[in-house]
């Protein structure tokens, strides 16, 4: 339908909830106006016990494609993120086979989107020593390429074909990307740290139990985080190019972005529904579908990380999917140390988060800026999606904040269906996901593929 409008009595505009009916036509909004609005015989959905708000932009998404499409591919994935109510991912450049690390890279991904995703899809490009301190154009290839910016690690990644990055690669990544208005994006934790942790854990007697996750937790300590961040700090103070954390989830590294804000430093950082939505402290023995890196850390812990969140220092909440086949979580063993780090979780980071969020007096309004407005400014995306504004895509969820439901194996759409989210109750459910004034989701994927690879602009 090229024309319609969708009305309701709570509609989740830049200003605010209230009436409304949103005028799309060829899949942009055209105008938000009063509910009367809407001319007599004119295609109308009408948006009933639900709120009507913009569809997420979700920019850490690992969907593993080419190499690895076994753990999760382009197509699951995006079904799985529409059920999400997310309407536009940007794709990690590690875990593929190759990475989006050369301009090959970022071709071949791309090439694999056509006619296959169920949403939008952007790129991002990967920066490792071989192209940040040997071919001082490397990531301006990538660029070129489509890719919209760079991650990075300071520790090693999982994945030997993504090799981590030390301080001189940082700074000649940040040369590179000066004055291109894209961030450098960092896994933020150091080495130091953690290689001492395994040192004093290893002389123990008797050894520390690797089916504990508390075992796990020492292992990453936050003081990876902490110095990562102040380190990162001090090179976004001196170079003036952004950089960007990612999935922060050690408190005691806000410290840092409070100075950074009041100084005017551009370093942001975002957090991930896990680190909101689970704690240390209930998670059993033995339960390896909860290990990521860096770890899920203490309540106290979770509670800081709100706070964050309440006063702007950390902007934003994105899934960080990093799902894997169910072998590499070690199950018969229980081995948190020995394996895969990564939560399954695209689909349900809505929910996740609104359950914790609505609990500690957040709104809907903080959902969205959160998980929808600011990921798109980050992803370079403000002037096509994130809000529910005239002149950008028709990208909605229909979101019922009320809703309180239980997450059942059956309705996991990613393609290994291992997730810590099997067994909760969530409050809010997804009842439809438009993409660009189509419906992609309505209870189930609805139709054919209609997503588009989101290449960056020259």
């Amino acid at each position: 339908m090229s024309e319609l409008y969708l009305r309701g009595p709570r509609v989740l505009c830049p200003d605010g909830i209230r009436p409304a009916a949103v005028h799309v036509r060829g899949g942009t909004i055209v105008s938000v106006g009063e509910p009367e609005s809407v001319p007599a015989g004119a295609p109308v959905v009408d948006i009933a016990g639900a709120v009507l708000m913009p569809a997420l932009v979700d920019t850490h998404v690992h969907v593993n494609e080419p190499g690895r499409s076994e753990w999760e591919g382009f197509e699951t994935a995006t079904r799985a993120a529409a059920a999400g109510g997310i309407a536009t991912i940007v794709d990690m450049p590690l875990n593929s086979i190759p990475p989006a690390t050369t301009p090959r890279g970022v071709a071949e991904k791309a090439a694999l989107t056509e006619g296959r995703v169920h949403i939008d899809v952007g790129l991002w490009g990967g920066a490792i020593p071989q192209n940040t301190t040997e071919d001082r154009l490397g990531l301006r290839h990538l660029l070129d390429e489509g890719a919209r910016g760079f991650k990075c690690f300071l520790v090693p990644s999982g994945v030997d074909e993504f090799p981590y990055v030390t301080r001189p690669d940082v700074e000649a990544a940040l040369s590179q990307l000066a004055g291109t208005g894209v961030s450098l994006m960092v896994h933020a934790e150091l080495p130091g740290p953690i290689d001492a942790e395994a040192e004093r854990m290893a002389g123990e007697r008797p050894p520390p139990d690797p089916r504990s996750y508390r075992t796990y937790l020492r292992s990453r300590p936050p003081s990876a985080e902490e110095q990562a961040v102040a380190l990162l700090y001090e090179l976004a103070k001196k170079s003036g190019t952004p950089i960007h954390i990612v999935h922060l989830s050690a408190s005691g590294a806000l410290e840092w972005l409070a100075r950074a804000k009041d100084e005017g430093v551009p370093l942001s950082a975002e957090t991930a529904p896990h680190y909101l939505h689970f704690t240390a402290e209930e998670i059993a023995d033995g339960a390896t579908w909860f290990k990521c890196a860096p770890p899920i850390r203490e309540g106290v812990n979770r509670d800081k990380l709100f706070d964050g969140l309440r006063q702007g220092l950390i902007e934003m909440v994105v899934s960080d999917h990093s799902p894997c086949i169910p072998s590499l979580k070690r199950l018969e063993e229980g081995d948190f140390m020995g394996a895969w780090g990564g939560i399954a979780g695209l689909q349900f980071g809505l929910r996740a988060v609104w359950t914790e969020a609505r609990a500690r007096g957040f709104g809907l309004e903080d959902l969205a800026r959160w998980m929808c407005s600011r990921p798109a400014e980050h992803a370079g995306l403000a002037g096509r999606k994130g809000a529910i504004r005239a002149g950008l895509d028709a990208d909605f969820c229909v979101f019922d904040p009320d809703a309180v439901e239980r997450v059942g194996a059956s309705s996991v759409l990613h393609r290994n269906k291992l997730t810590p989210y099997e067994g909760r109750e969530l409050v809010g459910a997804v009842r439809a996901t438009w993409l660009r004034g189509e419906l992609v989701y309505d209870g189930a994927p609805a139709g054919p593929a209609r997503g588009r690879w989101l290449a960056r602009e020259r």
